[in-house]
């Protein structure tokens, strides 16, 4: 998939005043339509990027697990993603049910997971689950972890996302980068420095990424995307999916570059390897994922900043403090990832 399509953005382009105002009776009214009794409880959910609410609903029986008494309402961003787009993340996530691996898919009404409401929202229905955070990776639960990552790569290579983005220099970094550029966020003092910095990641990282493959992958698989059940660890919030190489879910559950970590990830791709095949050439990506994923996120903030939430949360976005701070480590990745490039042509690389 070309990253010149018009669906390959991580932005897009829409109104969005009734996302800023959306209000509890809109809420309760989205639940009403899907024919759901609600009690009129409505609970707003820390998401930045979308509007997520748990509401409570009446029942006519005593549920097994309290859990039951709500489900999760998720209003999508307007202009985020495309109708399709999302489609794509709710068939894979129905992908993986339906193969017993530990996901939250979307509740379907006549077949249907993808519902507007009466501003012209796009939103989805999920169960509530219960779950804590992994503060600690034991080695069980990297083993754990490593079995579960496996299998949703093994399902996620089955299909094609022909909606969804590619992960790549020319859409995390190049564009990314143009529009910061075009956008005038980044402050003068700082704006000639972080470019050629990010130009030359790219220039130096592409042949990096040549005979890798790419595919469905959860694609922001950090820690607070990773909960532990009765059942064990499982994966949340799929909004980020994205085409890309296996390797960018396991970096980020081990995002390290410490021996510790280095150990850590080895014991969880031990344990991914009883479940299906790893390519190791993917492990020279890591800083360049790394370097790609700090660029998006400032991209990310750059368009959102009109929304009030994020200037609270990021107060020193338009700062130069925080452009000299990610100048001064996208300058630390691109050595890190120059040193790799050296090791692979020295042959000293454990690839």
């Amino acid at each position: 998939m070309s990253s010149e399509n018009p669906g390959q953005s991580a932005w897009g382009s829409g109104e969005t005043q009734h996302f800023y105002t959306l209000t509890p009776d809109q809420v309760l009214d989205a639940i009403e339509d899907l024919d759901i009794e609600a009690t009129g409880r409505v609970l707003q959910m820390n998401s930045m990027e979308n509007r997520v609410y748990e509401v409570e609903i009446e029942l006519n029986h005593t549920p097994d697990n309290p859990s039951e008494r709500f489900k999760i309402i998720k209003f999508y961003r307007p202009g985020r993603w495309s109708k399709e787009q999302i489609q794509d993340e709710h068939d894979f996530l129905w992908d993986l049910k339906e193969h017993e691996i530990q996901v939250i898919a979307p509740l379907k009404f006549n077949d249907k997971t993808i519902f507007k409401n009466s501003e012209g929202l796009w939103y989805s229905l999920f169960p509530k689950k219960g779950g804590r955070a992994a503060d600690e990776w034991s080695t069980p639960l990297l083993e754990q972890m490593g079995r579960l990552l496996a299998r949703l790569h093994n399902i996620g290579e089955s299909k094609i996302a022909k909606h969804r983005i590619n992960l790549d220099i020319a859409t995390y970094g190049e564009k990314n980068l143009e529009y910061l550029l075009s956008s005038n966020t980044i402050p003068k003092e700082y704006r000639a420095n972080f470019e050629t910095t990010v130009r030359e990641i790219c220039t130096v990282s592409a042949p990096l990424f040549k005979g890798i493959k790419t595919q469905r992958v959860h694609g922001d698989c950090h820690h607070g995307n990773t909960l532990l059940g009765s059942d064990g660890p499982y994966l949340i919030d799929f909004d980020d999916m994205v085409n890309a190489p296996r390797v960018q879910d396991i970096w980020m559950v081990t995002p390290g570059r410490d021996q510790y970590s280095i150990d850590q990830r080895n014991i969880l791709l031990d344990a991914y390897e009883s479940m299906s095949e790893f390519d190791y050439r993917e492990i020279k990506l890591i800083e360049t994922l790394r370097a790609l994923r700090m660029v998006h996120f400032s991209s990310w903030i750059a368009h959102r900043y009109e929304d009030d939430s994020f200037k609270r949360a990021f107060p020193t976005f338009n700062t130069s403090q925080y452009w000299e701070r990610e100048s001064y480590h996208l300058q630390e990745q691109l050595g890190l990832i120059k040193d790799d490039i050296s090791s692979l042509q020295a042959g000293l690389g454990n690839y």
